[in-house]
């Protein structure tokens, strides 16, 4: 049997249409031109197809098909309506949980978002359900040794803003360090020169990291903003110029801050933030 009944076209006049501004022979495939187009993740927009929530050029849409930069594209108001009901989370993390699957004997931070986990001051008007754990996956990742703000989406648009290639976002992070037996007052023991390789000039995996912003908070803690997420990336970064990493917690992604979300509670992104 089908896992989708069978397509059926989109309702008539309730369809959201983009194309490009200038036409063009070169095609891509139509589930990553509709996330190119901000529309939804490949994936969801893949499941659209498949319940005959797509038309191109006027015509059903099928799997996999390629499709001109200045296409036509129509989705039906049933996809809209389905994405609406898609949540967004926010949760601090505490240490001993992963981000994404259960691994080593570690439990997915996604287990902590249960009822009575729920920030008391979340003021959104979202009720709970057990549907919203249903396709809910980190938009980045965040050590199992890190704490602080992790985002949870059933939102590929999020998704794809947060972790896609051509991510601007930034992630900030206030991170704890000792500098050889130094541990009281890093700051007045540490070469500026390093400190200036940590904000341009190191690699890692063989490939040059990003500029990123790096200051002292205070004379134990460092500031990190960066554009990027590869695994343990501040740690790696540290150790390349001596320092030992004793703390990190990350406190905003994008626009969106930590705040005074307890540690092992979450809630929902609110209506009017955007990252």
């Amino acid at each position: 049997m089908s896992e989708h009944p069978p397509p059926k076209p989109p309702t008539s006049g309730a369809v959201r249409v983009r194309a490009a501004a200038a036409p063009t022979s070169a095609t891509v495939r139509l589930n990553k031109r509709m996330a190119e187009l901000g529309l939804c993740s490949r994936r969801e927009a893949d499941d659209w197809i498949a319940r005959g929530w797509v038309r191109v050029d006027g015509a059903p849409a099928v799997i996999g098909q390629p499709v001109a930069l200045n296409a036509r594209i129509d989705v039906a108001r049933e996809a809209e309506q389905q994405q609406r009901q898609q949540v967004t989370i926010l949760i601090n993390k505490p240490v001993g949980y992963v981000s994404g699957q259960a691994e080593d004997g570690h439990e997915p931070a996604v287990v902590l978002v249960q009822p009575q986990n729920r920030w008391r001051e979340c003021n959104s008007r979202m009720r709970w359900g057990h549907e919203q754990l249903r396709g809910l996956a980190p938009a980045g990742r965040l050590d199992i040794d890190s704490i602080g703000l992790l985002v949870l989406t059933q939102d590929g648009r999020v998704a794809r803003h947060l972790i896609g290639e051509d991510s601007q976002v930034e992630k900030e992070y206030l991170v704890r360090v000792s500098y050889g037996a130094e541990t009281a007052n890093v700051q007045a023991s540490f070469p500026p020169e390093k400190l200036a390789l940590l904000c341009h000039g190191l690699s890692l995996d063989g490939e040059p990291l990003r500029p990123a912003r790096v200051e002292w908070q205070n004379p134990e803690q460092l500031r990190f903003v960066l554009k990027e997420g590869k695994k343990r990336q501040i740690r790696r970064m540290c150790e390349q110029v001596g320092l030992f990493v004793t703390g990190l917690k990350r406190v905003r992604i994008g626009m969106v801050n930590l705040g005074h979300l307890p540690v092992g509670q979450w809630r929902y992104l609110a209506p009017h933030e955007r990252f």
